[in-house]
């Protein structure tokens, strides 16, 4: 049974469309072509039933085969574990069929000690003597540079996605994916779930002129896609010298399941994701850090409690009377112990979601903005204007300050959504 699926620059799925556009092509303009269906192998799964078997659980049972012969790093942090909770480097360190060399932590760092903002540094790790290089806020030819200082022949790629283009984790994998294609190295990412399901891509599509590292390349708010599938779509649409890249699939992850369908053990991402229920609002509530108010940082509901200081009831009760589909407003009130309003009491609305199949985080997220606006008079963007590097361009924002109602927002979007849906099919990799 194969594990892996390559992807190199002869068999790129930047080839030319029949309309004489190439799929690249088509995503950057943002023509809104069918473009097929996925002909990628589908993972299938096991007989222990509905548990998945991660990228890594795989690459084991095959004796790291696509390892072989490879001076081998990782790029990680606390989520790259195995189903009884051993971290992947504690296991590959001792394993005698892969040769291990480095490590290379993201964003919060390798073993998750850092806040958003900060990484742990260049260290060598207590547990195992390896070597950690940082990745933060470095690309191009800078982390190139790193990758070929560590000796490594192939970089490995295990990090827990939450299913948001703001979220950093996916432009590290980009980011090393360019790097790794510069110094001339392999790639192979090990794929985990999306744990708000692919099923569907939702909210804005990135507008290049507003590329920064919570958004690089021109794709959905929530893209609806593993990671396997968004390296593969990297290296087919935007990288400009393809990476040789494998992709070692999950078995017995089906699109429509959420994180507690699978079986695995949920480690926060990031300090401020502890839970999947957190991932669940993320891609709508995460907009909030583009305003004034307070995105729930510094209580143990980020993401779930928002709110500020003269805000009361009439936010919630503005909120609940948009009937988003299957969510409520709570009333709530809560003093964060960091960030925005620290050790201060605020006013504002817990996140409610009822009904998961129903609730779609960006049309929550865009009709609680405008909720917010209306019902309470001390509402302001920051003054950076961080709300459009959020969405990916200025089109929310100066919607909603000229009166826009929900609907009229979201429909804004609807052409750009539907050419990535289009673009997206051809990197999907399960049912």
């Amino acid at each position: 049974m194969s594990l892996s699926s390559p992807s190199n620059p002869s068999n790129s799925s930047s080839r030319s469309h029949p309309s004489g556009l190439s799929r690249r092509g088509l995503l950057a303009a943002g023509g809104a072509v069918g473009l097929g269906v996925a002909t990628a192998p589908v993972a299938v799964a096991h007989g222990d039933g509905r548990r998945v078997r991660t990228g890594f659980d795989r690459l084991v049972a095959d004796g790291y085969a696509p390892l072989a012969g490879q001076k081998v790093g990782v790029v990680t942090n606390p989520t790259g574990i195995t189903s009884d909770v051993r971290h992947i480097v504690d296991v590959m360190h001792t394993d005698d069929r892969v040769d291990l060399v480095a490590v290379f932590g993201p964003e919060h760092g390798f073993r998750g000690t850092a806040q958003a903002g900060g990484s742990e540094g260049r260290y060598d790790d207590p547990a195992t003597g390896l070597p950690v290089y940082d990745t933060y806020l470095k690309s191009g030819q800078p982390l190139a540079d790193v990758f070929t200082a560590s000796g490594v022949d192939t970089v490995v790629f295990d990090i827990q996605d939450a299913g948001a283009r703001f979220y950093t984790y996916i432009w590290t994998l980009y980011d090393c994916m360019v790097a790794a294609a510069l110094a001339g190295k392999r790639f192979v990412v090990l794929d985990r779930p999306n744990p708000v399901t692919g099923q569907a891509a939702l909210g804005p599509v990135l507008d290049r002129a507003f590329a920064t590292f919570v958004g690089r390349e021109p794709i959905a708010q929530a893209h609806g896609m593993t990671v396997s599938e968004l390296a593969r779509l990297f290296n087919g649409e935007f990288l400009a010298e393809p990476v040789e890249l494998e992709t070692v699939q999950m078995s017995g992850w089906k699109r429509r399941d959420f994180f507690d369908a699978t079986g695995l053990p949920w480690v926060p991402p990031s300090p401020n994701m502890p839970t999947p229920d957190t991932a669940l609002v993320y891609s709508g509530t995460c907009l909030f850090e583009g305003t004034n108010l307070s995105e729930g940082r510094g209580t143990t509901r980020p993401f779930e409690l928002l709110g500020a200081e003269g805000v009361d009831r009439r936010w919630a009760e503005a909120a609940n009377a948009l009937e988003l589909p299957g969510v409520r407003f709570r009333e709530a009130y809560f003093a964060p112990t960091f960030s925005k309003f620290q050790g201060k009491t605020v006013g504002g609305v817990q996140v409610q979601v009822h009904d998961r199949e129903a609730f779609d985080p960006v049309r929550t997220g865009i009709g609680l903005l405008i909720s917010a606006k209306r019902s309470w008079s001390g509402f302001a963007w920051r003054p950076d204007n961080w709300i459009d590097k959020l969405t990916g361009s200025t089109r929310v924002r100066t919607l909603i300050d000229a009166g826009a109602d929900t609907d009229e927002v979201v429909g804004a979007w609807a052409s750009d959504l539907a050419a990535f849906r289009a673009v997206r099919k051809e990197y999907l990799l399960y049912r």
